[in-house]
């Protein structure tokens, strides 16, 4: 049995990973913990009580996180103090923090990817094997979120570009961010040429999705004593 915690719990993935987690038979939700300035947040979901204290995670096998970087950093010191194993879904990490995340590795296990959906970590795949047929096409990416999206690019579309850069050893520069509406997530990377256009698109419709690979990612690190990894190699992908 995995015991999990999870972190932003009454946010929009909180809720969905929460929700996911209760169905597992092989999953044991031991610990809910929310900011001090999220408004209504109910006292108990399903047995366990939402706190405001991130030490309450001492016990858990694994936390969720899918929060924003400052708290996520919080969190992680957290799981260092109680040899936690932590799944990181936060996106508008700095440089800075993503080499404390690194360095964190050599004592936990962590899963720190921009995307967790496994439909988006195929799509990866796909554009590594074309950046390596097309190299000569002219490639742009437009990516589309929400309007509560705080940070532009989405670091799904910065992976995309990394991913057809080590391809290429070209930059890709040619990146459009687009926030309306309630848009889930919507990714376009286009390679043009003077004799065809090929585009590879992937449409989120549900943020249920991202809460499946984390929860995979989940069940991944509970097997796992400490280290760096992605989502490409939680799907053997990489």
């Amino acid at each position: 049995m995995i015991k999990l915690a999870i972190t932003g719990c009454r946010g929009r993935m909180g809720q969905f990973i929460t929700d996911l987690a209760l169905k597992e038979k092989d999953i044991q939700i031991v610990a809910l913990v929310e900011s001090p300035l999220c408004p209504n947040v109910p006292d108990v979901v399903a047995g366990v009580y939402i706190v405001r204290d991130i030490n309450v995670i001492k016990g858990a096998d694994v936390l969720i996180d899918f929060t924003l970087p400052e708290p996520t950093m919080n969190n992680l010191e957290a799981c260092l103090k109680y040899n936690v194993a932590m799944v990181i879904g936060t996106t508008g990490l700095s440089d800075a923090e993503r080499q404390k995340i690194k360095e964190a590795s050599s004592r936990i296990a962590i899963v720190q990817s921009t995307n967790m959906s496994v439909g988006v970590n195929v799509v990866f795949g796909l554009l590594k094997r074309s950046a390596e047929l097309l190299k000569q096409y002219h490639v742009s990416i437009t990516e589309t979120h929400h309007i509560h999206k705080k940070d532009a690019p989405s670091g799904t579309a910065k992976t995309m570009a990394e991913v057809i850069e080590s391809a290429t050893h070209e930059k890709v520069t040619d990146i459009q961010s687009v926030r309306e509406g309630e848009v889930i997530g919507y990714h376009k990377v286009t390679f043009d040429s003077d004799v065809d256009t090929i585009e590879i698109v992937h449409n989120a419709k549900t943020r249920a999705m991202f809460a499946e690979g984390a929860i995979i990612a989940a069940k991944f690190l509970a097997k796992k004593g400490k280290g760096s990894f992605n989502m490409q190699e939680v799907l053997g992908l990489a």
